[in-house]
């Protein structure tokens, strides 16, 4: 699983309402991805083909493209806008947290 790191941010601003997120994030198999050059590069390039403004949803899509996997969202209006191919799984609004981006 990859979790990229400002998606995480976005999601844990209340932390005793993420537990399972923590337990997560604290599993061998899972990811966090920081935004580094190339990646923030790749999103400036998204963004400007999108002419849309979030970084952490263009660093969510750049992650799911090349980890071809799917994305967990409890948003997925904006992804879709950066990506129409994007495999989302939509979950309720808190069951993730406050943003989206569990890729």
């Amino acid at each position: 699983m990859t979790v990229p790191a400002g998606a995480l941010a976005q999601a844990i601003r209340q932390p005793e309402r993420q537990a399972r997120l923590a337990r997560l994030i604290r599993q061998p198999t899972t990811d966090v991805v920081a935004l580094d050059r190339v990646d923030a590069t790749n999103v400036g390039r998204l963004l400007a083909a999108s002419r849309t403004i979030d970084v952490v949803d263009a660093h969510v899509v750049i992650c799911a493209r090349r980890a071809r996997q799917q994305v967990v969202t409890s948003d997925p209006a904006d992804l879709q806008a950066l990506d129409p191919e994007l495999r989302l799984v939509t979950v309720g609004g808190s069951s993730v947290g406050p943003g989206d981006g569990i890729v």
